[in-house]
């Protein structure tokens, strides 16, 4: 009997083939565990050009694209059960690609930066989760939709520090990289219908990305 936890529904949910939006000379990867269309718009917003993969997609073969940088998708499920796109940000950060992790790419992300993730005993659902930036003391109003979340304790030894952190429950929402051009948000910056306060989050990837 198949259960949550060991279903992979990211196999059911991804493209089973890339598919390419817009022809600027200049493109971002996003690997599909479930992606939005808010999120390829939001791409599309910062003057590149989106090209979507398959969640299994290898890191040999996303870079085959040239990318200025990559964006690991939202989705449903157990990010436990993504290896192969765990491998692929694993050699992301390796490589100091400039990459965005959401939602359930942020839980990928996180375990490829040996943090430890986790079954949340109340999933985070709604468009009015208030989370800090941990930078700047500023609270932001934030949608979001995830069963699963990165342990605080986990951060100490890993390659990450904290970002963003829930007002609710001091839970993790949000992660950067130490030393390499990654960064991640458990909440969804393309929020759509809303709210925007998060949006920024895609610039601060456009960032890194003209570093």
């Amino acid at each position: 009997i198949k259960t949550y936890t060991s279903e992979k529904f990211m196999d059911v949910v991804s493209t089973k083939k890339e598919k390419i939006f817009g022809n600027e000379s200049q493109s971002v990867v996003v690997i599909d565990t479930g992606a939005k269309n808010a999120i390829v718009r939001n791409v599309r917003e910062l003057g590149y050009k989106a090209i979507v993969v398959p969640w299994n997609t290898s890191y040999e073969k996303v870079m085959s694209y040239n990318p200025k940088g990559v964006v690991l998708s939202s989705g449903p499920g157990d990010p436990q059960n993504c290896p192969e796109t765990i491998n692929t940000a694993k050699k992301l950060i390796e490589n100091n690609i400039p990459t965005l992790g959401i939602c359930l790419g942020a839980q990928i992300i996180g375990i490829a930066g040996n943090t430890e993730t986790y079954k949340l005993k109340y999933g985070h659902r709604g468009q009015n989760k208030p989370c800090v930036n941990l930078e700047t003391n500023q609270v932001y109003v934030t949608s979001q939709n995830h069963g699963y979340g990165i342990k605080p304790e986990s951060l100490e030894k890993s390659d990450f520090k904290l970002w963003f952190a829930n007002a609710d429950d001091d839970t993790v929402e949000g992660i950067k990289h130490k030393t390499q051009s990654c960064i991640a948000v458990q909440f969804h910056p393309e929020a759509a219908p809303g709210p925007f306060d998060c949006k920024y989050v895609f610039d601060e990837l456009k960032k890194l990305m003209e570093k």
